[in-house]
């Protein structure tokens, strides 16, 4: 693996901030960083015009020097791959960019999902938002005000998810002053916050922004998106242990990739090492219908067969459902083993 980006110690590192803002954005420092000879992949690197490249330094330490078929690797290097255009594939697979409000999406009955920021901290080459037009999304005191007002007339609503982009690329005093306002409204009872930041930049959680969470009168969840055990640095599960002592619920989704950890080896380390982090397997995706995405789509007779055996290796509590999203419907649609598909909870 490379040389830590930044001191080992907590109280000498760089803030999130800084380390943002030191990403790698051009694949061939990427390449170069883990010893890798950009010249190889200059087919691949044009893919990076269609869906601009970012990867953060602590999630490029997690990865092993002169692999080039690393799992963290590749699921954020520009692939030839993603020129491809396949039957069924879109660049809205979920049909999610209109909302009652800008950047407000109210497709379950008790939930709205809010995209708080355009940004992230990552740009995953499999993200089924990759063609969001994020630059036509600014989030403004008016938004929120409509925002609050919307969820005034619909007093069914009970949770507010903060999503994106990556909604902790926001800063905490932001956040701070966001969740203060959901707290004046009595209907809701639970806030949640959907990051991949915290895997890629483990600094991301402060210890402030921990203790507006633990402080809020709203039950606080965060569901984090990692695919692969690599993933979890230490740095990540120790200030994850901390979050859950403090009270926040911890969950973590993934999605179903090919080449990252479509193998019973893989997805089995991964709940394990994510429980070892206090941290409960929540959802496995299968792969959303991205355009520049299908590449990394497994079959769902792959993905039931291994889902049947992470049932005989793992206790229930670490087996993740197997669920996908489909548009127009009003929750997930489990993935069963014998082929029958069934309605589930919603899209985190």
């Amino acid at each position: 693996m490379p040389e830590p980006a930044y001191p080992i110690s907590i109280n000498d590192r760089p803030d999130w901030q800084f380390e943002l803002k030191q990403a790698y954005t051009q694949p061939e420092e990427l390449l170069r960083a883990l010893k890798l000879d950009p010249a190889l992949f200059s087919e691949d690197i044009k893919a990076r015009k269609l869906f601009a490249m970012r990867v953060p330094k602590p999630f490029v330490a997690q990865m092993q020097v002169g692999d080039s078929n690393d799992p963290l690797l590749r699921q954020v290097l520009p692939l030839h791959n993603e020129f491809e255009s396949e039957p069924g594939y879109s660049t809205d697979p979920l049909q999610e960019q209109q909302g009652p409000v800008n950047g407000l999406l109210h497709k379950y009955k008790s939930r709205v999902l809010l995209i708080l920021q355009g940004g992230c901290a990552v740009n995953c080459r499999y993200c089924f938002r990759r063609h969001f037009p994020y630059d036509e999304l600014t989030f403004s005191k008016r938004q929120l005000t409509e925002t609050l007002e919307y969820i005034r007339q619909h007093p069914e609503i009970n949770e507010v998810i903060l999503s994106g982009g990556d909604p902790l690329m926001a800063k905490d005093e932001r956040l701070k002053g966001l969740i203060n306002e959901f707290e004046l409204l009595p209907q809701l009872t639970r806030l949640r916050i959907h990051s991949r930041l915290p895997v890629v930049i483990p600094s991301r959680l402060t210890h402030k922004l921990k203790e507006v969470l633990s402080n809020s009168r709203l039950q606080s969840v965060l569901v984090l998106h990692a695919n692969h055990a690599n993933e979890i640095s230490p740095e990540l599960a120790g200030a994850l242990d901390d979050w859950h002592h403090a009270g926040i619920h911890l969950l973590n989704q993934s999605v179903l990739l090919s080449g990252v950890n479509d193998n019973l080896t893989a997805l089995i380390e991964l709940s394990e090492k994510l429980f070892s982090a206090r941290v409960m397997p929540y959802y496995l995706h299968q792969l959303d219908k991205v355009e520049g995405a299908s590449h990394f789509a497994v079959s769902d007779e792959k993905a039931q067969a291994l889902w049947q055996k992470m049932t005989h290796e793992l206790p229930g509590f670490l087996v993740p459902r197997l669920v996908r999203e489909e548009a127009g419907e009003l929750s997930k649609t489990a993935i069963m083993p014998d082929g029958t598909n069934t309605l589930t909870e919603e899209k985190l």
